[in-house]
């Protein structure tokens, strides 16, 4: 009898063609050469995992903060298909939109963020969930203390700002036509956005 070994490797990941990041991001070659090696410095099998995520998060903000729910947020926004790890490609690819892309891409992103269930719509409890997560980011680096209250109240103030027709939920059109014509509230989008 002969006894076998099973060993679970671990899922590997390369990026099959850096011409078509280029050509699907808003990064040269060089770039994407340049974050690839960052990257597999980071994360040698060419994925990461929510765990490691998470891990990477926490090292972005100030003590006191917990990054913990938000990165399950971005995390579970990037792996679609529920892999348990994203690739190179899912993460450059926000990268892209993020920090190079245009407002509509930005903004329908963050859309899909707060969305947590991908029905299209965001729902209060979606809203103050995100809206905690990001309180939680920002640990004890807030003006005001922060309480389920504080909460309540921002959630509602965006609500009543983005809810256009009051039908209780938030449509991608209603969200893109509040956020275009509202300076102050891409702004402070692009304040949670920024540690990424």
């Amino acid at each position: 009898d002969v006894e076998l070994d099973i060993v679970e490797q671990e899922p590997r990941y390369k990026p099959k063609d850096i011409n078509a990041l280029c050509r699907t991001t808003h990064f040269t070659r060089s770039e994407l050469q340049q974050l690839y090696r960052r990257f597999k410095d980071r994360c040698p099998t060419g994925v990461v995992t929510e765990a490691v995520f998470k891990d990477m998060y926490f090292q972005m903000f100030p003590k006191g903060a917990s990054s913990s729910q938000y990165a399950h947020y971005v995390f579970s926004n990037l792996d679609k298909e529920n892999t348990g790890v994203i690739s190179f490609t899912d993460l450059i690819g926000l990268l892209s939109r993020l920090y190079r892309g245009s407002l509509h891409e930005r903004l329908r992103w963050v859309f899909t963020l707060y969305d947590l269930n991908g029905d299209g719509c965001i729902t209060r409890q979606e809203m103050t969930s995100v809206v905690q997560a990001v309180y939680d980011l920002m640990g004890k680096h807030t003006d005001t203390p922060v309480d389920e209250t504080t909460v309540e109240h921002k959630v509602e103030a965006l609500f009543t700002m983005l809810d256009t027709n009051r039908d209780g939920v938030i449509t991608l059109d209603e969200f893109m036509e509040a956020c275009s014509q509202d300076n102050t509230m891409v702004h402070n989008m692009d304040t949670i956005l920024n540690p990424l």
